[in-house]
């Protein structure tokens, strides 16, 4: 079964992800695109980019070839590409959408599809889904003259582009010396380049396509990014700087070599946008997923701003940006983008925007995280997994949308909110969110605190259910 997931088909690399598979998957777009009638009315472009897996470019070659007898031009990226590129350019070449082949932050094993509409984010689930009734249908073709297959570089228009989300006067002025690590993925070349044009010493590691990078999940996380945590204090470096393996996702390391995770990073950019930035409040919302930090909402109070919670998925964040003013959207797995831009994640950006914030505030990352925990208070956040099966999975679940506790770590609960998973809720704030994998005998937890012997006891909670 080829079934897409949040965002996207993934799969591991020959054994589900094969190349007649991706055929059949690209077939299935090919026919969604011809249903909408932009194919028949003269719009017969699409991007496809590539991540710097193993076969990425191949596979990508084989879809064009695909579209090609569906009539439909391809623009395919010279080299492996962030996957925030491709999705703006098909705003940049009016494009009838774009295909990306890759797996994100997962294993290197995995490769997959993302299918990313005219709108410039990801695929809602309406889309989604008509995509996967299309593979029923592998014997249809769409009539007409032949496409032609042609290769294209992105990162020129991106970077003049990008320039009006960040100010590069400022940056330039600070000579921030800087670390990055792409994590031997399609960042190396990108956030570098711009970095250094825009005055920032910049140092790299693991800039070369590793198609096994470095035999870890090129994930920014904090156990991933040990590396890079050493050196920002050995090199003596302002901050470290880093992408998943097609960049749309960042990491950063502050210059005590202390790993800042997205519950920390994208409030600060929030206080920043609405106190010193050129994001002014009272110009949007802001969009969080459910499992993100309260730290937002405590934020947006004091400024006076409408908080929107969403289910876990970027593509829910992208609904809302599509639909209002929002000045910063973004969730706890490290997916961020601001008004203005394409309602996509944006690895390069986020970096670039913290680079900004250091730079206009002249205060080091470390102090400004104090200032704002010190302003609103020490939230600690967590999150785990537990493998159970599918059926413990299920029936777990079905208990607590039914009948959730009435208390949790010594304390009532508040409030209990079922969009996505159970989110539970406590009187003085905390809260516990347990959600079940779509695509692994798993339960996921999320949690959070200010104090630390309530998350303890929140933990122990989350550990007795399974």
């Amino acid at each position: 079964m080829i079934k897409f997931g949040t965002d996207g088909w993934r799969a591991i690399i020959s054994d589900e992800f094969t190349f007649e598979n991706v055929r059949k998957v690209a077939q299935a777009i090919a026919l969604y695109l011809s249903g909408k009638g932009q194919v028949a009315r003269g719009k017969k472009i699409i991007i496809i980019g590539y991540d710097a897996r193993f076969l990425a470019d191949k596979f990508a070659l084989e879809i064009a070839k695909v579209m090609k007898e569906n009539g439909i031009s391809s623009l395919i990226t010279e080299r492996d590409c962030p996957t925030p590129l491709v999705a703006w350019s098909v705003k940049d070449k009016k494009a009838l959408g774009a295909i990306m082949l890759t797996a994100s932050h997962n294993p290197p094993q995995y490769c997959g599809i993302k299918f990313i509409p005219d709108y410039c984010g990801p695929a809602n689930e309406e889309i989604t889904k008509k995509i996967e009734e299309n593979l029923k249908c592998q014997g249809s073709r769409v009539k007409g003259q032949e496409g032609t297959i042609e290769h294209f570089e992105p990162r020129e228009h991106y970077f003049s582009y990008i320039e009006k989300f960040i100010n590069v006067d400022v940056i330039k002025e600070a000579k921030l010396k800087v670390l990055y690590d792409p994590m031997y993925g399609s960042g190396r070349g990108y956030l570098d380049k711009l970095l250094q044009s825009y005055g920032c010493q910049t140092d790299e590691i693991h800039n070369y396509r590793d198609v096994l990078f470095g035999g870890q999940n090129p994930e920014p996380g904090d156990s991933e990014l040990t590396e890079l945590k050493a050196k920002v204090l050995e090199m003596k470096k302002d901050v470290g700087l880093a992408n998943d393996g097609d960049a749309d996702r960042f990491g950063v390391v502050d210059e005590r070599g202390n790993f800042l995770d997205a519950n920390k990073v994208i409030p600060l950019l929030f206080e920043y946008f609405v106190t010193k930035g050129s994001r002014a409040k009272g110009q949007g919302s802001v969009v969080r997923s459910i499992a993100t930090t309260s730290l937002i909402d405590e934020i947006a109070k004091e400024h006076d701003i409408k908080v929107h919670e969403t289910k876990v998925g970027f593509k829910y964040i992208a609904e809302i940006m599509m639909r209002e003013s929002v000045i910063i959207g973004g969730e706890e797995s490290g997916g961020l983008s601001v008004a203005g831009h394409i309602p996509e994640k944006d690895g390069l950006l986020a970096d670039l925007l913290v680079i900004e914030m250091l730079a206009k505030t002249k205060k080091p990352l470390s102090q400004l995280w104090r200032e704002l925990t010190k302003k609103y208070g020490p939230y600690e956040f967590k999150r785990g997994k537990f493998k159970t099966t599918d059926e413990k999975k299920k029936a777990l679940m079905e208990k607590l949308r039914k009948t959730p506790p009435n208390e949790l770590g010594g304390m009532k609960v508040k409030e209990v909110k079922t969009i996505d998973g159970v989110k539970m809720v406590l009187e003085d704030g905390s809260w516990l969110l347990v959600r079940p994998s779509g695509t692994e005998p798993v339960l996921r937890i999320y949690y959070e605190s200010k104090n630390p012997e309530t998350l303890d006891l929140i933990a122990q909670y989350a550990k007795g259910l399974v």
